[in-house]
């Protein structure tokens, strides 16, 4: 019963979501199928956003470990509702409004009576959005595996030759920057200068991020007991969730243009990998399952680079999504076989 209670909100979420889908269907069709179509693609949308942010549970779990009771509360409610609201309507909204140069409220009507021509202007996008998330992510990535202080290793002939160079001052920016400029090669005139333009302010956002976080950190003697040890990674959760938004909201696309049926489906989706990050913190999962974080993050290593690739080649998300699950379960499988190797033999 107790693994039940982390499921209570999740589902509740799942039940009145599909229920407003399945109106939504409805009332935009007027027929059974129609309303069967929405339903179901709500369902499939929120199994898209599970499995391609698995390994984001897992660092997000990481993190969360550093943050007061408190905070990883705020994280599970407030933490939601930009998820969901921000990233999934809003963030989409001010993509088209930005491109089409229009207003957010002519976006918005532009979403209800042209979901076509909405779900183009997305499209066309793409190519800066997979820029700036594939770099975010990346830095992300190796900020894990470029650590001096690293001592526990998965995959030791990679990573304890890769933690060796942790200390030389800017290897991970001038490694993103290569291979940036890598993928920007194949590409050419204006598609080429938003590539590049948009993985430079990855780049910059995930070094504010990191800045704003260090000195969050080190003012915490000066703030409250409420805000104390969880400011600064609670932005940066925020940001790392926006980032990993990226892929399954513009692959969403691929399923219907309807931006509140998206909405819908992804948002039952965060609700899931949300309590699945309490989850992984409350039961000491990563302590049990020592390599399982390894593998969070060589999934968000090859989710970056596959960000990248779709600059050049289109790269099915449902691929994706199985590519980071079964680096995972790689990982877990590991990890159970590593315990049982370290367990003390019963005489």
């Amino acid at each position: 019963m107790t693994s039940l209670r982390y499921l209570k909100w999740p589902l509740i979420v799942t039940f009145a979501g599909l229920a407003l889908g399945a109106w939504l269907g409805w009332a935009t069709t007027g027929t059974v199928e129609g309303m069967l179509t929405v339903f179901v693609i709500c369902i499939v949308l929120s199994v898209l956003e599970i499995s391609l942010s698995f390994d984001n549970a897992i660092v997000n779990a990481n993190k969360l470990k550093q943050m007061t009771p408190i905070w990883q509360k705020r994280f599970l409610t407030w933490g939601i509702l930009i998820a969901v609201f921000g990233m999934r309507i809003i963030f989409p909204l001010a993509i088209v409004a930005i491109a089409a140069r229009i207003g957010p409220i002519e976006a918005v009507k532009l979403a209800i009576a042209e979901p076509d021509q909405y779900a183009a202007i997305m499209h066309d996008a793409h190519l800066g959005i997979a820029a700036f998330g594939g770099t975010f992510l990346m830095m992300v990535a190796l900020s894990f595996f470029f650590d001096e202080h690293k001592e526990i290793h998965w995959v030791r002939v990679v990573e304890s030759r890769v933690s060796r160079f942790a200390s030389i001052r800017g290897v991970e920016i001038a490694f993103v920057l290569t291979l940036a400029l890598f993928f920007a090669a194949f590409l050419d005139g204006d598609a080429r200068a938003t590539f590049i333009s948009a993985a430079l302010y990855g780049l910059l956002t995930y070094l504010l991020v990191d800045v704003m976080g260090n000195l969050l950190d080190r003012a915490e003697e000066t703030m409250s007991d409420a805000a104390r040890g969880g400011l600064g990674a609670f932005l940066y959760l925020e940001v790392l969730d926006a980032s990993f938004s990226f892929d399954g909201v513009i692959g969403a696309f691929a399923l219907t243009q309807n931006l509140f049926v998206i909405a819908i489906g992804l948002g039952i989706g965060a609700m899931y990998v949300r309590s699945m990050t309490i989850m992984l913190v409350e039961r000491g999962t990563l302590t049990e399952y020592k390599f399982l974080e390894h593998g969070a993050f060589y999934a968000i290593l090859i989710l970056s680079v596959i960000m990248y690739a779709q600059a050049i080649v289109h790269v099915p998300e449902l691929l994706t999504g199985l590519g980071g699950a079964t680096i995972i379960g790689v990982a877990f499988w590991s990890s159970v076989r590593h315990a049982r190797a370290a367990a003390p033999v019963a005489e």
